[in-house]
């Protein structure tokens, strides 16, 4: 899904296993922005994965200047300079002293908090604070070797001494004191926790104006094409500034936002840079700013980037159901209709820019053939519009109810690793953990599980049951996988008593993807039902819960598979839930109001309504239900529905009025209810042979009707018409005798 990622490419880069950690910003659509560290932690920067750049040269695009840049990452120590022999005096933070070994005594008048080569601790900071020295003298060679936050200007002539992000020198540190420098500001840096990672950078960074940053970002994206000033900045404006050619979507922004710490979810479609916007005189920028005010989402994430490095934060997991989303068909239909729109947008503008375009209409204007040509393809070709598996009503909604990781802006069976197909802790009532195609498909396409639903933004969202204070009450609350994480969630079939008072002392519970026991006042949600983790076919598996995965697996796939037969008999064990596929599969009659029946036959049900039931006074009062007679499904089964009720009966809503194929009173019926006997026989049934009663087979229980449409053609030749006669001449007898007179296969044949 659209936002930014943290990751770290596991050692896997670098030759000494170190851990190169890496941001990226997707947008729903536009130029993916890469961040990454290399192996001597300078900070770069990829656009659309083409070739790296030093960080600082998009920020110095931006507007950023060298001062800006280190005041924006790195917190400044402050140092006055004293006359000649007195060295230096520091601004005190105790904190940002700890892990220091310090060349000298530190001492609060004459008490010596830590001694000269000793490593200072958390208790000598503790130490200090008490003691509150604001200012702490120190030797020059303290100061010498820091790294400057600033440019340092002599007063007096003008002249520069030193550049920010220089280190100090001896040298400098006594020009300083000629030209009467007061204070100097130094990056707060060390090797664990505050890496000078920026400052590295900045050090290989070629740049120095903005014009130049552009210059080189439009070398990089362009190659071989001679840069002029317009041309790098519109390039530049063009890759994550404009609404055209950039787009974060709302989901992408909401995650952005959650990503970086902000409270708010809602944002731009671009990417906002406070520093940028504010320097461009147009309307929308103006807007932008007056909108936003301060804030930049690319210093953002490099800064959640340089936390992580210094060991504060963490990399995201790309597996967890947070991460991913649900694409609707609309939503790609959307896609689709817009790359249509595009192309007509194209061809009107070239349309118009040619000379006789002067009395052109509308109509003659506008072809739009493209969108209707895009549309097409994407219902007739797309890799995810399928031809639906009409085998029974079970294949029916299982084929509805998939979500597919293949396809357009997906995986392809190749690239998907191991970590793709694996069952996630998030995957716990949002996707089955069972039912998934044995094949090279494995974990790529899933099933939705029974009361999963997507959200707003296309997130998989499952029901829980509220927990107050050790009480199961009755409030149904959704949560996607992402506010899941911080609540603790009993298991459904956890104890309660009476008052629905959860009775254990302490309950199985899942916190943060691990199971533990906690006691029930720590207790915030409960699973609705034991069911809520597995799909549609998988809940049809009676006892689901003795079987071995493997096999729970091939049981809820090959039910799908099974062809309707001739009576259909429901189950004598069944889940409870059979009814409810049936009627969500649609291939049943319900009653759409309540009722007489008037009349019936094969064909078509007649109901007269009740009278309390009419939805105006032109109302009729009568429905009629034709019911589908013997017709071929996709698999060349047949579906047929037969009536359930008789002449003067009386329906209410949603009572099922008639059977489909594969249904029984209203209820999936796959089979048929057989007494199986485990016994040798002879050698006959070796393995997976088996012997059937011949009863079986005169009773008709395994008996199914196939259709298949065959089609002959008479055509209208040269020679004269074709036509379909018995007498075919040099063909024997014994293939002749299936056809009627007129050459036609007879019925029954």
């Amino acid at each position: 899904s659209p936002g930014v990622f943290f990751d770290h490419d596991r050692g896997k880069t670098h030759s000494s296993g170190k851990l190169l950690y890496s941001a990226r910003i997707i947008p729903y659509r536009g130029s993916w922005l890469d961040f990454e560290f290399d192996p001597k932690d300078a900070l770069f920067t990829r656009i659309d994965r083409r070739r790296k750049l030093p960080v600082s040269i998009l920020l110095r695009a931006l507007g950023y200047n060298n001062e800006e840049m280190l005041n924006e990452f790195f917190d400044i120590n402050t140092f006055h300079i004293l006359p000649e022999g007195e060295g230096v005096q520091l601004e005190l933070v105790a904190e940002r002293l700890r892990g220091e070994t310090l060349g000298f005594d530190l001492a609060d008048g004459d008490k010596v908090i830590v001694e000269a080569g000793k490593r200072i601790t958390a208790r000598h900071v503790k130490q200090l604070q008490a003691s509150g020295i604001a200012a702490l003298a120190v030797p020059d060679d303290y100061l010498v070797g820091r790294i400057l936050s600033h440019d340092v200007v002599d007063a007096n002539t003008g002249e520069l001494l030193a550049q920010a992000n220089d280190e100090i020198t001896e040298e400098q540190l006594q020009n300083f004191r000629k030209a009467g420098v007061d204070a100097v500001g130094t990056l707060w840096v060390n090797d664990l926790d505050r890496g000078p990672y920026l400052s590295n950078t900045l050090r290989i960074d070629p740049t120095k104006t903005q014009l130049e940053a552009l210059v080189e970002i439009y070398r990089m994206m362009r190659p071989g094409e001679p840069p002029t000033k317009d041309a790098a900045q519109n390039l530049f404006h063009n890759l994550f500034f404009t609404f055209e050619r950039y787009d974060l979507s709302t989901v992408g922004r909401m995650k952005f936002n959650r990503r970086v710490g902000r409270k708010e979810v809602t944002g731009e479609a671009v990417l906002y840079d406070s520093k940028y916007f504010g320097e461009r005189n147009d309307e929308e920028s103006k807007r932008l700013v007056s909108t936003h005010g301060d804030g930049s989402d690319i210093l953002d994430v490099i800064k959640v980037l340089t936390e992580i490095r210094n060991g504060r934060g963490v990399v995201d997991d790309i597996d967890h159901l947070g991460n991913r989303r649900v694409r609707s068909v609309g939503e790609m239909a959307e896609n689709v209709f817009r790359v249509g729109l595009v192309r007509v947008e194209r061809a009107v503008k070239e349309r118009l820019s040619m000379a006789e375009s002067e009395g052109l209409t509308p109509q003659e204007l506008i072809n739009a053939k493209p969108v209707a040509a895009a549309i097409k393809e994407f219902f007739g070709s797309s890799q995810l519009s399928q031809f639906m598996d009409q085998n029974n009503p079970l294949s029916e909604v299982t084929h509805k109810r998939r979500v597919s990781a293949l396809g357009p802006g997906g995986l392809t069976r190749e690239r998907a690793g191991f970590e793709v197909r694996d069952v996630h802790p998030t995957h716990y009532g949002r996707v089955c953990t069972i039912e998934t195609p044995e094949g090279p498909n494995i974990g790529l396409i899933n099933s939705l599980a029974v009361f999963a639903r997507t959200n707003q933004y296309g997130f998989l969202e499952t029901p829980y049951r509220k927990v107050v204070d050790g009480k199961v009450t009755d409030d149904v609350e959704y949560l996607s996988a992402i506010e899941e994480n911080e609540y603790v969630i009993a298991q459904a079939n956890a104890l309660t008593d009476a008052k629905n008072m959860l009775t254990e002392q302490f309950v199985p519970c899942r916190y943060q993807g691990e199971s533990l026991l906690k006691p029930p006042a720590e207790v915030h949600f409960m699973d609705v039902s034991p069911m809520q983790t597995v799909s549609v076919a998988a809940a049809l598996v009676p006892f689901l819960e003795h079987d071995d995965a493997n096999r729970a697996l091939m049981g809820a796939n090959m039910q799908r598979q099974a062809v309707p037969t001739l009576r259909a008999q429901k189950p004598l064990v069944g889940t409870g839930i059979e009814r409810a596929v049936a009627r969500d599969s649609g291939v049943t009659v319900n009653a759409r109001r309540g009722g007489d029946i008037v009349q019936i036959d094969a064909g078509r049900i007649v109901v007269k309504v009740n009278e309390n039931e009419f939805t105006d006074a032109s109302d009729a009062g009568v429905d009629i239900y034709n019911l589908i007679k013997y017709t071929r499904s996709n698999q060349n089964t047949c579906i047929n529905q037969r009536p359930l009720v008789n002449v003067g009966d009386g329906i209410a809503r949603g009572d099922v009025l008639a059977d489909g194929p594969s249904t029984d009173i209203g209820e999936l019926a796959l089979g048929q209810n057989m007494l199986v006997a485990f016994m040798p026989w002879n050698g006959y049934n070796f393995e997976d042979s088996i012997l059937l009663s011949e009863r079986v087979v005169e009773e008709d229980r395994y008996t199914t009707i196939h259709i298949e449409e065959l089609s002959c053609v008479a055509r209208d030749t040269k020679l004269g018409p074709e036509e379909i006669s018995a007498d075919i001449p040099n063909v024997s007898e014994q293939a002749l005798n299936r056809l009627d007179e007129s050459g036609v296969v007879y019925i029954g044949a």
